[in-house]
């Protein structure tokens, strides 16, 4: 590949331009770049080289080829320059005492290692730029060229002109460079291409290959080889959904994105600020392991000059990103690679080597180090790995593709380390007991000897022992080092890395896993690695890496006391975070282990239904929670003198079971007695007790009974803000909930300036994306469109909020079903009846998949879409789907439920508009005395029944009655809300009233 660069301008009278040929191997792209731009900042002309001759071609050959072009040939060397195709020593000795001897004057060389090189290196007489800054090393280069400094003003900045020994300004967690790194350089080249060509804003290549192809060595490469393009790189182990969300937030500190706690407002804040270009264009993001397309929405900035790359096996993201194959080694790699690794062998024998592994990088890297290490001889080492016929592993880990050759290979160098390092193997079982990528080894370091088995105790004892078989595991590639902190941490930060297929393999041929010694060790690791934090959001990153190794060291099996209290706080993690899904997952895992040997009514098992109960609840799946919470509640009063305390907690799970299920009744019986007896046990102060009372206002407000919580919930914030303080979580809870309460009663604007104060304190206390927050906000926004506030930017605040609430909640949540239905409303309301039936019918069909048909929500849902087809002019279709939410929420919830009345509202309308003029006039009126009754003459919904009532009256030319039952509205709607109110405003011109509904699930 050879990068023509642009004249410079010319110099200054007395020194001519010259021109220079920079030849790199693909390894020190940026070094070749960086020399180039240097060159042409002092006026020369240069034509960039990568340069890695086919092994077929002579050396002085080759060579040769580079003097075609005019100008001096300028060498980056280093060792690794000596082992291009690879060459023998005698072959390099050999061209460069002859041929590059002979034309000394045609080329010069930069030296960038402080290994010794060939001794036949002097000829080239290379200047060392190896540790030295900048200013050093282009004042080494000018003087190895026998140039005069004479930089020139106002030219053009070269992309990549930082100097390469300068590391970017954000470098996230990217792996190692791997010296042992081989060929790749077109593909790495193409991608690079690709992503600088690509428009801004749709820069994302995938890399996509089966596992142990190398994709994650090319990713990584491909971040150090262009490190000096970019001012941030940030890399995401994507190997489960919290450690990716962990991954990419953590990024938020770097960026000096401060003050963010909560996780997802992290994502959000850091996705936004890299799609504004701050505090730079140049970044790039590496998602390693991503397979699940559907998430890209969360994460990819939409815009920014950025780029991002991802790895994965699926092929679905063709259809959202560029994609390139990766498949195994060119032979010419693949032969390449194995002699450097084991420079012993010939041509010929790395050709039967590689055709037995069929060039996969994962195993030539393994049979490299082999025969490196070992001295063999390839005919031997072949004899080995085909003479031992091992079967397939069952792991799907291991893909159907690979060679059964290769199981063997694994085979024969661990039987080897059993005799020359045992240690090792120790090391590897311990490995095989966690699921592969990153695994927190060091940790078991820091395990007291006295727990560990005397066979075994050598981990904490032996340092130097540790050292020598991990170095072991290293140097044969059977695993990678990876260090959390800087130099200095100690040993116990340290972490390793295997792959999939190293570890599927490793787990069948090492027994780890099948092993209860490794596996009581690597508890007590995990057990050690628990902050004992969950509810500290500074501590989510470490439990999110805990989260994929729970269940594959088999924790949840184990009935040691501090690692079931351990997998409890990872649980409560998952609820704290917002890791609901993932949570509910773990817990069901969890119960089928504790169910088989813990009592089911003890402290333990309780603790994990309260858990996982809890879970449930908010990732959508209710009936599920209710039968756990049943369950436990049944055997707790089946037992004599039961434990009051877990019967009380029980009991107040399955009422917030029963409120979203529609069971409304019921749950407010059942926390009545919770208030009851946590007063009782507590006192009416104490945090559970208060807590009982929320929620007793909650069941109160899904009754319609508005005034009663407000009354409640009123009495609960005054106590909350008593012994919690204003700031408190719980008490800002309180507030939402108060603010919630006067909305629904009509009291407009005091719920606005409660809920505003309300905001500014979540935002301060729980950050922008907090569960919470976005609650707050929804709220806020519906407090504004009652209160009549002019807000001309409320879709807008409407779709940033649903965004947001997909970003924490996914689409599908109840409570981003409820946000679709409230911005589905405002848009009917406003006119966009296309995208208004769109979000409604979502959110429909949402609630019927979540609740069943026969929920109230579900059938209120009903009457919103009637709204819609009446606006679009579809009468009967829309008085069809009035009377049946009627009917439905009539039998659901009575009569008098305002949901109920609301939706009778919109029945009288739809029959006036069809002409049914009587029996439009005996619904309004019979709606407005049970509106009256219900809610209280002055309320909003009471008012509008007097409106719709007053319409019908007129309809049936009754005008004087009409005209007093007008007057009498219009003057209440005056008092109560104001005479601009939209409602008094639409009264007066005397436009049919309609109601909304608003789902509530509590």
């Amino acid at each position: 590949m050879v990068a023509q660069r642009e004249p410079a301008q010319s110099g200054p009278p007395g020194q001519e331009s010259e021109h220079f040929v920079v030849v790199f191997p693909g390894y020190h792209r940026a070094w070749g770049s960086w020399i180039a731009h240097k060159l042409e900042n002092h006026g020369h002309r240069t034509t960039l080289q990568r340069w890695d001759p086919d092994r077929e071609q002579p050396l002085e050959e080759a060579l040769g080829d580079l003097q075609l072009a005019t100008g001096r040939v300028v060498l980056v060397i280093s060792d690794l320059f000596f082992q291009l195709g690879p060459r023998t020593e005698t072959d390099w000795s050999s061209v460069l005492r002859g041929f590059v001897s002979e034309h000394a004057g045609e080329f010069a060389a930069v030296n960038l290692t402080n290994r010794e090189l060939l001794p036949a290196t002097a000829v080239l007489e290379p200047v060392n730029l190896w540790g030295v800054g900048e200013d050093e090393a282009e004042r080494r280069l000018l003087n190895r060229l026998g140039l005069r400094p004479r930089r020139l003003r106002n030219l053009p900045p070269a992309g990549s002109s930082r100097y390469p020994n300068e590391p970017p300004a954000v470098w996230g967690e990217v792996p190692r460079r791997n010296a042992r790194f081989t060929g790749r350089d077109v593909i790495l080249g193409d991608l690079q291409q690709q992503l600088m060509d690509a428009e801004h804003g749709a820069a994302v290549c995938t890399l996509v290959g089966t596992a142990g192809i190398g994709k994650t060595q090319i990713a990584a490469e491909y971040a150090h080889r262009f490190a000096p393009d970019y001012d941030v790189v940030w890399w995401v182990n994507c190997d489960q959904r919290n450690t990716q969300r962990e991954a990419f937030s953590s990024l938020a500190g770097e960026l000096g994105l401060g003050g963010v706690a909560e996780v997802g407002e992290r994502v959000r804040a850091v996705r936004d600020t890299l799609r504004r270009n701050e505090p730079s264009g140049r970044w790039l993001l590496i998602f390693d392991g991503w397979e699940e397309p559907e998430d890209a929405i969360t994460y990819l900035p939409q815009g920014g000059t950025g780029h991002v790359l991802i790895t994965s096996r699926n092929q679905n993201w063709r259809s959202s990103t560029d994609i390139k194959p990766i498949t195994a080694f060119r032979r010419a790699e693949s032969t390449g690679y194995l002699m450097r690794g084991a420079p012993h062998i010939s041509v010929d024998q790395a050709d039967q080597v590689a055709s037995e592994f069929q060039d996969l990088p994962l195993q030539l890297a393994q049979a490299a180090a082999w025969l490196g290490q070992e001295g063999m001889e390839v005919p031997e080492y072949l004899r080995m790995v085909r003479g031992v016929g091992l079967t397939r592993l069952e792991s799907h880990s291991m893909p159907d593709d690979y060679p059964v050759s290769s199981l063997t290979s694994w085979s024969i160098l661990l039987n080897k380390l059993r005799k020359s390092e045992p240690r090792a193997v120790e090391l590897l079982s311990l490995c095989a007991v966690f699921a592969p990528g990153r695994i927190p080894l060091g940790l078991a370091r820091g395990i007291p000897g006295a727990e560990l088995p005397d066979q075994m105790r050598w981990i904490s004892s032996d340092g130097a022992g540790w050292a020598r078989a991990l170095d072991s595991l290293v140097s044969y590639s059977v695993l990678t080092r990876e260090s959390r902190g800087p130099a200095g941490d100690g040993e116990q930060e340290d972490s390793v890395h295997i792959h999939q297929v190293v570890h599927s393999v490793i787990s069948e041929l090492t027994g780890g896993r099948k092993s209860e010694v490794y596996r009581d060790i690597v508890h007590r690791l995990l057990v050690e690695a628990d902050p004992g934090a969950p509810n500290d959001s500074r501590q989510w990153p470490r439990y999110a890496e805990l989260i994929p190794h729970l269940l594959a060291s088999e924790a949840h099996s184990s009935r040691e006391g501090r690692v079931q209290e351990m997998l409890l706080n990872c649980l409560r993690y998952c609820y704290t975070s917002g890791e609901y899904t993932l949570g509910a997952e773990l817990a069901e895992a969890v119960r089928e282990k504790w169910e088989e040997f813990l009592d089911v009514a003890g402290p333990r098992l309780g603790a994990l239904t309260t858990q996982q109960g809890n879970l449930l609840r908010l990732a959508g799946r209710f009936r599920e929670a209710q039968y756990l919470d049943t369950f436990r509640r049944d055997r707790l009063l089946e037992i004599p003198g039961a434990d009051e305390e877990a019967l009380v907690e029980a009991t107040s799970c399955l009422a917030a079971d029963l409120r979203p299920l529609g069971q409304y009744e019921d749950a407010l019986k059942l926390q009545q007695e919770v208030v009851e007896t946590t007063r009782r046990l507590y006192g009416p102060e104490e945090r559970t007790s208060l807590l009982a009372q929320h929620n007793l206002a909650v069941g109160l407000r899904l009754l319609g009974r508005y005034e009663d919580a407000y009354d409640v919930d009123l009495d609960t914030l005054r106590k909350r803000e008593q012994v919690l303080r204003a700031r408190h979580p719980n008490t800002l809870s309180s507030g939402n909930a108060c603010a919630r309460d006067l909305r629904l009663m009509g009291r407009y604007q005091e719920a606005l300036a409660r809920q505003e104060l309300g905001m500014r304190l979540h935002l301060q206390v729980l950050g922008p994306q907090h569960p919470q927050t976005l609650l707050a906000r929804h709220n806020l926004l519906l407090c504004q469109r009652r209160a009549g506030t002019s807000r001309q930017d409320m879709a807008t605040a409407m779709a940033s909020l649903l965004d947001q609430q997909e970003q924490v909640h996914g689409r599908r949540h109840y409570s981003t079903l409820a946000l679709l239905t409230d911005y589905g409303n405002f848009l009917r309301e406003h006119g966009d009846l296309s995208q208004a039936r769109e979000l409604l019918t979502e959110a429909e069909e949402g609630f019927r998949r979540l609740l069943g048909p026969a929920h109230p929500v579900s059938t209120a849902m009903q009457s919103n879409a009637g709204l819609v087809l009446q606006a679009e002019g579809e009468r009967d279709g829309a008085l069809n789907m009035f009377e049946q939410a009627l009917a439905g929420l009539t039998s659901l919830l009575g009569a008098d439920h305002p949901a109920t009345l609301g939706c009778a509202l919109n029945t009288s309308g739809g029959r006036n508009l069809s002409e049914a003029l009587d029996d439009a006039f005996e619904l309004s009126r019979d709606t407005f005395e049970r509106a009256r009754e219900t809610l209280g003459a002055d309320h909003p919904l009471t008012l509008s029944c007097m409106v719709a009532n007053a319409a019908d009256l007129r309809g049936l030319r009754r005008r004087d009655e009409a005209r007093a039952v007008e007057a009498e509205v219009l003057e209440r709607l005056t008092r109560s809300l104001g005479a601009q109110h939209h409602h008094t405003l639409s009264a007066r011109q005397r436009t049919r009233p309609y109601w909304d509904y608003e789902p509530y699930l509590g």
